[in-house]
């Protein structure tokens, strides 16, 4: 698993830790996580939600009213570089 497939797995284990259901998907740049929020979520929890969501490198909420309350994290997968990243106008 990449490391932000392992960053990923550790927020959404320490979201499930809190009580709410996580789930995670691979895409080609980053791996995601988002879980429901239910209404009833207390002040404290909210903290210590956001503490695990600050760990991303990109967070938010999506809120409506059909829906309900989704929290996403999204962790960037690092662009693999090559000896000629620089190209031939910096070689010495």
């Amino acid at each position: 698993m990449p490391a932000s497939g392992v960053s990923a797995a550790a927020i959404a284990a320490r979201l499930s830790a809190v009580g709410l259901s996580a789930r995670m998907e691979e895409h080609d740049r980053y791996t995601s996580v988002e879980a429901e929020i239910p209404e009833s979520l207390s002040a404290d929890l909210w903290r210590e939600v956001l503490d695990v969501v600050a760990e991303a490198d990109r967070f938010g909420l999506l809120a409506t009213s059909l829906n309900g309350r989704t929290l996403w994290a999204v962790v960037h997968k690092t662009v693999p570089t090559t000896g000629d990243v620089g190209g031939p106008s910096h070689q010495r």
